[in-house]
């Protein structure tokens, strides 16, 4: 028998976005220990999902919990042990699956490379507003429960201070009416765009926010994902085939579309060149309503020194998304387009909208 193997891991429950530090160990069963977590999964009941190395994500056949990690040796220690690793249900013959899996891995290339890009791009300019204000609210819904239902910040002179922040940035960058944005308690800096122009800031962002001017940088590049429809896209990419469907039937609120849209935001997987052009849709926003956009740059570095970027160990506003470095230099020689606007905020207007979750630190409660 093999020598057990063992690394280190990130541990996600399936009910949530939080990640547990874990250390797995491979013997006769995969063991998971952490500090939240402690698990032990036959060999048998392993699954492994679609990744890009050196990242392994493998879940368990009866259980919504997955592991990720980036150990190449363990990975393939695993999949020496594990002979079912591929498998999705009980087969009929290893040369018929090994068919069938080869034919269905050339159509889903062929299709992800291909077909459901370009359908994206062409069908996200025609998507109703009628309808993508009720998948928007139907996504809203599901990403609340993915984050475990965090409860909405609305301090109400807090509530008052951001409804004139994002109106004043929804004036500057052409955006009518403003999107809708709501804040979610959460110790995770994301902030998220959703189709139907809805945006969701989770609070610990406007924590690690040292300036008006940087969460305004926040708040004006997920407008720029709105104003550029990013997020309709997003969801036909996520949805794939189930989305096309539902457009066509003309419900856009189905569980199987849900799941991977909701997924999908929260990993806030948009293109690079999507990422860019929100940025610089944001600096250009910034400047135009009297802040200094470039202060983006800032708290993206600041962000990214405390949170490697490993999986899972990234905040999902970043993750995903070119590497920060290049989109802070970006940011930074971006050219400027400052006016005689008033400040964005008074230090009164800042401080008060950081207590919009009630703290008057500004600090997220715990």
């Amino acid at each position: 028998m093999s020598e057990p193997r063992t690394t280190t891991g990130l541990y996600f429950d399936g009910r949530s976005a939080r990640a547990h530090a874990v250390r797995l160990r491979l013997g006769e069963r995969l063991e998971i220990a952490g500090e939240t977590a402690r698990l032990d999964w036959s060999l048998l009941d392993l699954r492994a999902a679609e990744t890009a190395p050196p990242l392994a994500r493998i879940g368990h056949a009866e259980h919504p919990g997955s592991v990720e990690f980036e150990d190449a040796a363990f990975a393939e220690a695993l999949a020496a042990r594990c002979p079912d690793l591929r498998r999705t249900r009980g087969g009929t013959g290893l040369p018929r699956l090994v068919l069938w899996s080869v034919a269905a891995g050339v159509s889903v290339l062929l299709t992800a490379i291909y077909g459901v890009p370009a359908a994206a791009n062409l069908l996200a300019p025609l998507v109703p507003p009628s309808l993508e204000a009720r998948l928007g609210q139907a996504v809203d819904t599901q990403i609340v429960g993915l984050l475990g239902d965090p409860p909405l910040c609305e301090a109400p002179e807090a509530r008052a201070v951001l409804d004139r922040l994002v109106g004043r940035l929804a004036e500057t960058m052409a955006l009518s009416p403003p999107p809708q944005v709501s804040v979610r308690r959460h110790a995770t800096a994301n902030a998220l765009a959703l189709p139907g122009t809805r945006v969701i800031i989770l609070s610990d962002i406007i924590t690690k926010a040292e300036s008006a001017d940087e969460f305004a940088g926040i708040l004006a590049h997920e407008f720029g994902h709105v104003a550029a429809r990013d997020p309709v896209r997003s969801v036909i990419r996520a949805g794939g085939t189930s989305f096309l469907l539902s457009l066509v039937l003309g419900d856009l609120t189905g569980s199987t579309v849900l799941v991977a849209v909701g997924q999908a935001a929260i990993a806030a997987g948009y293109s690079r060149e999507a990422e860019r052009a929100a940025d610089r849709a944001a600096v250009a926003g910034v400047d135009r309503a009297g802040g200094d956009g470039r202060a983006l740059a800032a708290i993206l570095e600041r962000i990214t020194e405390k949170h490697d970027e490993t999986p899972g160990g990234l905040t999902g506003f970043l993750r995903s998304h070119p590497y920060t470095a290049e989109r802070a230099a970006a940011i930074r020689a971006t050219p400027g387009d400052k006016t005689d606007a008033p400040p964005l905020l008074s230090e009164a207007d800042w401080r008060t909208l950081r207590g919009i979750c009630g703290s008057k630190d500004g600090k997220t409660p715990g």
